[in-house]
């Protein structure tokens, strides 16, 4: 659809579609508008990035709130602002030419007129969502090379990048779902390049902030649910339910963990076909695997699809890393996805950017980067190290500041008793001073025995820390660098500083390597001590 928008026309689009679909789904339909029609350009959620005949949307979540910005995005020439409380209540004066329009919940409103601002692409493909707290990437690249193996033309839209057709571009520098504005653009370009299925990597504040409640998901994969995010869902019942939201959105099939915790609340959904997989109840799963080989180039184990068997050989290492291959084989057996293709699919993928990626610059030691920045994420990362050399674990991550605080001292503590040695580190600390993060941490190691100076280190400035880790490693040891991932960019206060995880563990081995000292990668922390 070409724009300005006219809003009373995405409003008719959107009641229409709602009656349409009434069969197939409990749509909601648009609030009461009646006033003057007004077109715009596009929406905008923050302010300061308004322009002149700009949508301003006023989102309302648990650490920020758009209504007291509303003044500026008008004196920015919006000319259409969608609000969740009235302009009296505010103390607002709306000027003749802009229209206010309240609305009982702006996030469920800017979805849907964003999906008929792009006539509702996502009803034009298969869509399968992917969500879970750890594993979401990983699972959704799997499932994109089984439906290509299988001569689907495929998209993908994951926290780390968005294919469509033979373009990749990044979806931004840390891991969330887009908007609801930007995830309809990006599925509208899938549709128009000939696409017919996606994968829709959701994550819990994509999904409790109805960024994809029109993305009209055909099969949901939920990988599992662990602490993660409590900070912004409050505890973990409701975490749970925002990412359960998922099986709510789906029509046809979901997939799920039968070994994690949240199966008996999930099992609950009414979805019209359940596929389960396994690893600990093999016999009560459609997919599980048997005879599991692990080494430290690779990974063979016999694959079970309803009780077809096939051997499948692949790089990715760890258990953890048979779970995702399950999900993606569930997610593609609901699909319809012959088993031939399923194998190819799972053996194709030979690393997952910033996924238990290896980095060799010729050292006698193992060297690998993980996005693991959670308790159990880090907790089956190491895991999957032990597997892979009989040499020691040498940790390095950090805890993220203004997010999850408990988590900190669990990740810690499951270092001190899982790994040999751990280095903690800054990992975006935002706002709060770093010195306390770690010191949170530490006090996580000592509770394990940990003995600092001898078991563990805390050095603030990550590159250092990484060259501290490998200048402690033996021939036949593992550094495990966690944390950032494929990440680019660390955050100190709001600034977003140039950052990779993997070029920093580059340059750090060159320089050890080479008997130099670690450079400075511009870090705020460079100069910092202990």
């Amino acid at each position: 659809m070409s724009r300005p928008y006219s809003l009373q026309h995405l409003l008719d689009k959107w009641q229409s579609f709602a009656q349409s679909f009434a069969q197939s789904g409990d749509f909601p339909t648009p609030h009461p508008f009646n006033q003057s029609d007004v077109r715009f350009s596009r929406f905008v959620e923050d302010s300061r990035q308004v322009t002149p005949g700009d949508c301003f949307v006023a989102r309302v979540r648990p650490y920020s709130d758009g209504h007291p910005f509303i003044a500026q995005a008008i004196e920015r020439g919006a000319t259409l602002v969608i609000a969740e409380v009235s302009a009296e209540s505010l103390s607002l004066t709306i000027p003749d030419t802009v229209i206010y329009w309240q609305v009982p919940d702006t996030a469920v409103t800017l979805s849907w007129l964003a999906a008929a601002a792009c006539d509702f692409p996502g009803t034009q493909m298969t869509v399968i969502g992917v969500t879970g707290t750890d594993g979401k990437t990983s699972i959704a690249n799997l499932i994109y090379e089984i439906l290509v193996a299988a001569g689907c033309k495929t998209g993908m839209i994951s926290t780390v990048k968005a294919v469509i057709g033979n373009h990749e571009e990044p979806t931004g520098l840390h891991v969330t779902t887009p908007q609801a504005p930007e995830v309809q653009a990006l599925l509208r370009r899938m549709v128009d390049d000939g696409v017919t299925h996606c994968i829709l990597e959701a994550t819990s504040m994509g999904l409790a902030e109805h960024r994809v409640d029109t993305a009209f998901f055909d099969v949901a994969v939920i990988s599992n649910i662990t602490h993660e995010h409590l900070d912004y869902h409050g505890d973990y019942a409701t975490y749970l339910t925002a990412k359960a939201r998922l099986f709510d959105l789906a029509t046809s099939a979901g997939v799920i963990n039968r070994d994690d915790a949240s199966y008996s609340r999930l099992m609950a959904s009414d979805l019209p076909q359940l596929v389960t997989y396994s690893l600990d109840q093999p016999e009560f799963a459609d997919i599980s695997a048997d005879n599991i080989r692990y080494s430290a180039r690779e990974t063979q184990f016999d694959l079970a699809i309803d009780g077809q068997s096939m051997v499948v050989t692949t790089p990715l290492v760890g258990r953890f890393n048979i779970y995702n291959m399950l999900a993606a084989a569930g997610a593609a057996h609901a699909l319809g996805i012959a088993p031939e293709y399923i194998k190819q699919g799972l053996e194709t993928v030979e690393i997952i950017s910033g996924r238990m990626e290896r980095i060799d610059c010729g050292q006698s030691f193992f060297v690998l980067v993980d996005f693991a920045h959670t308790p159990n994420a880090l907790e089956k990362a190491i895991a999957a190290a032990r597997g892979m050399t009989e040499g020691r674990i040498i940790t390095v991550f950090g805890s993220a500041g203004r997010r999850d605080v408990a988590k900190r001292r669990l990740m810690a503590e499951y270092s001190a008793e899982l790994a040999d040695l751990t280095v903690l580190t800054a990992e975006d600390p935002r706002g709060e001073p770093l010195d306390a993060i770690l010191a949170m941490m530490a006090d996580g190691c000592l509770g394990r025995g940990g003995v600092e100076g001898t078991t563990f280190w805390r050095i603030p400035d990550r590159g250092r820390a990484i060259f501290h880790a490998l200048s402690l490693a033996q021939a036949g040891d593992l550094v495990l660098i966690c944390g950032k991932g494929h990440e680019q960019s660390m955050c100190f206060i709001t600034t977003e500083y140039p950052w990779d995880d993997r070029e920093a563990t580059r340059t750090a081995l060159h320089a050890y390597l080479a008997g130099k000292p670690m450079p400075d990668l511009g870090l705020p922390t460079f100069t910092m001590t202990t």
